[in-house]
């Protein structure tokens, strides 16, 4: 992605208001944005034109904005997804991570913020592709049976495929990159992530719980993510 170029945002949002207020302030740094006010323009739109990043709220007229996301990752083009979610549906947040969301934000929140949210995601891309030109994530990690493939973003337990969202496998690999190393909620938002918001903590401890479904034989007795009551989360050796 050239450092130069404006990065392309469709914003799903059905408030006018709101939509437009965000677009404008895309322009700050460096990103033109598209407005779909239901789902139905938003498919078609996302379809025809490459985006780099989907703001996507949750409650959309035609098509919602949980289905709207697993049509979207059908596609087979990963792009990072930021959902908007109401204060009081914290349902909606684990459902839209389990179907591909990179990151939500709830409402209402502050425009810095969300700018903050994009520039986030913005990073981890760069990295990720500057990683994979050098060819500088080729190396397996290997935890007991399970088996992470940083170049390809594959991870594999018992020889079996587990299918992660990209912030998944970014804090999985993390903790495998770091084993036995303790690290606060605060710590991993900042590392995985690329933010600090005080009492965005509730974002590390979803991801942990919708990642140890998927990676642990039993998520409530974990061996790969452990807990360190009082501290954070460690890497542990694995099954």
């Amino acid at each position: 992605m050239e450092q130069n170029r404006k990065k392309e945002i469709l914003i799903v949002e059905d408030n006018a208001d709101l939509a437009s207020l965000v677009q404008l302030h895309l322009g700050d740094i460096n990103c033109h944005a598209d407005i779909a006010h239901d789902g139905a323009v938003a498919l078609k739109l996302y379809q025809e034109k490459q985006y780099d990043l989907v703001i996507l709220d949750i409650m959309l007229p035609v098509m919602d904005g949980i289905s709207l996301c697993r049509k979207f990752r059908e596609q087979g083009v990963y792009i990072p997804i930021i959902m908007l979610t109401s204060k009081a549906s914290e349902i909606d947040r684990v459902v839209g991570l389990e179907v591909g969301a990179d990151d939500y934000i709830t409402k209402p929140f502050s425009i810095p913020e969300l700018l903050a949210r994009i520039k986030a995601q913005f990073r981890t891309i760069e990295a990720l592709g500057k990683k994979n030109t050098q060819q500088d994530a080729a190396a397996d990690i290997n935890m007991g049976s399970l088996a992470i493939n940083v170049a390809k973003r594959e991870v594999t337990i018992h020889n079996k495929s587990i299918a992660l969202t990209a912030k998944e496998f970014d804090l999985l690999t993390f903790f495998a990159k770091h084993p036995g190393q303790v690290f606060t909620r605060t710590q991993l938002l900042d590392q995985v992530w690329g933010y600090l918001f005080e009492g965005y903590e509730h974002t590390v401890n979803t991801h942990i719980n919708r990642l140890r479904l998927k990676i642990e034989q039993d998520p409530a007795k974990p061996q790969y993510i452990l807990t360190v009551w009082g501290v954070g989360y460690k890497c542990g050796e694995g099954a």
